[in-house]
């Protein structure tokens, strides 16, 4: 028997290969699965199932291409409805692969067709859970996302109480536990960067499975959820339907433009001009109006924040031999429309003598100095939780997360400073601002954590609550 956790960390998301005498098994799969069938092929094993947690929010699933492309059988839980070929388990319905046996368990709750798959060894002992997102390590998954009709986030986090304890709880303490996310997803409040643990372990640390009421678990597991990012809705919906296929999405993408090309395609086309390179050499030079989100950061939840279309046409800059990897990541959260790349990235804009932009970005002891010379309007864009827990005693919270309903407020004409914890976000908020039109943005380089090194007066640290642990 073969267990392996596929992790990836700018998505925050797990999937699994398991594998059997001959015989594999996949547990939400990426959109990019030629991992998956290399792994199976090197091991001579035959892909026979590809086991669905739930209609994911955050990232777009390969599923229905991995069946395509292996002949494996799509298994979702009971009550959930697809637009392709599935089979529909049934409560306790048991499935084969080698030696080994995968049990559907229904644990409604994150959503209503979510269901834990428990795999019993080949002696028919329980060893681990793949638990999706109805337990997490430190957390449980949010019950906000499947309201409709008369449901509410309540009912739902109710059915999540009754599944964790009717169905998760009564397994054996060295249960190993596998969710399908980790610290930094969306998808929860509170999640351990731990990637795995026992169950008997999240009995005595998981406050959600500490609860000693439901009515106490509702209550907890419902307090201060921050509205989901805007595209969770529409990931959900493709993953019930299905999407082209990833090959068509790099044909179409990986095409190399020369400067005078990619500047006439964006006048042509209006695509936004996505900048992934590190943020501060972004600062120094970048293309007027286009857009960092560095890739070496949570790139792909940031873009799907905060790029509203998902058929937005979108021409990257990235640093080169980036280029496939960035449109990799883009796939993941439903962003299929990249029409091409700048050939050369920036240096070969440089060389054609093509205008440049630059943001001034500048230290956190510059920063210091600045706003005890005068009054200064500074901007925190970190989340509304860490502002919460501690902050400067002058500065406003602009969280990006909301950064398109609070633009209106900004004063083109005027001067904003701009940090939030560490350096990725604030420039991502500046490069925004900037191709807004609100000309004089600073940067703050190394954002809270060098800010707290001067002597600005801060606030009082307040331990955050759980729904606004940020990691």
């Amino acid at each position: 028997m073969k267990i392996e956790q596929i992790y990836t960390g700018c998505l925050a998301e797990a999937a699994y290969y398991i594998e059997s005498n001959g015989e594999a098994a996949i547990i939400d799969p990426l959109r990019e699965v030629g991992t998956y069938l290399k792994k199976a092929e090197k091991a001579g094993a035959t892909i026979k199932y590809i086991f669905e947690t739930h209609f994911h929010a955050d990232f777009v699933s390969g599923h229905v291409d991995l069946a395509e492309k292996s002949g494996a059988e799509i298994i979702y839980g009971p009550t959930a409805k697809t637009e392709f070929k599935s089979h529909i388990a049934k409560d306790g319905e048991q499935f084969k692969i080698g030696n080994i046996t995968i049990t559907a368990l229904h644990t409604p709750g994150h959503t209503l067709e979510s269901t834990t798959y428990l795999l019993s060894d080949e002696d028919g002992k329980d060893y681990c859970i793949f638990s999706g997102d109805t337990l997490f390590i430190g957390d449980v998954g949010r019950p906000d996302l499947a309201q409709k009709g008369h449901l509410t986030m309540e009912d739902l986090a109710g059915m999540l109480y009754d599944s964790l304890n009717e169905k998760i709880k009564p397994l054996a303490d060295d249960v190993i536990v596998y969710p399908a996310h980790g610290a930094g997803s969306a998808c929860g409040k509170s999640m351990s960067k731990e990637t795995f643990d026992t169950l008997g372990h999240q009995k005595e640390v998981n406050y959600a499975l500490k609860a000693e009421t439901k009515a106490q678990f509702i209550a907890e597991v419902t307090d201060g959820i921050l509205p989901p990012p805007q595209y969770f809705a529409k990931n959900a919906a493709i993953n019930k339907g299905g999407v082209e296929s990833i090959d068509e999405v790099y044909e179409k993408g990986l095409n190399a433009l020369t400067p005078q090309a990619f500047e006439d395609t964006a006048n042509q086309t209006g695509a936004i001009m996505l900048d992934t390179r590190d943020p501060q050499v972004f600062a120094k030079g970048f293309i007027p109006n286009s857009i960092n989100i560095g890739l070496n950061g949570q790139f792909a939840p940031w873009v799907g924040a905060l790029i509203t279309d998902l058929q937005q046409p979108i021409l990257l800059i990235t640093d080169q031999g980036k280029e496939e990897e960035t449109i990799t990541r883009l796939t993941r959260v439903g962003y299929d429309s990249t029409i091409g790349y700048l050939d050369g990235g920036f240096e070969r804009w440089t060389d054609a003598s093509k205008e440049i932009d630059t943001i001034e970005s500048i230290s956190a002891e510059a920063f210091e100095t600045a706003s005890l010379n005068g009054e200064i309007t500074a901007l925190d864009v970190r989340k509304p939780g860490e502002y919460e827990s501690e902050h400067l005693e002058f500065t406003l919270s602009r969280p990006l997360d909301f950064i398109n309903d609070w633009t209106g407020e900004i004063n083109p004409k005027s001067t904003y400073y701009i940090h939030c914890a560490g350096g990725y976000r604030s420039m991502i908020a500046a490069s925004i601002l900037k191709s807004r039109g609100v000309e004089n943005v600073i940067d703050v380089a190394g954002g809270y954590g060098a800010i707290k090194n001067t002597g600005l007066k801060r606030t009082d640290f307040a331990c955050p609550s759980k729904a606004m642990k940020v990691s």
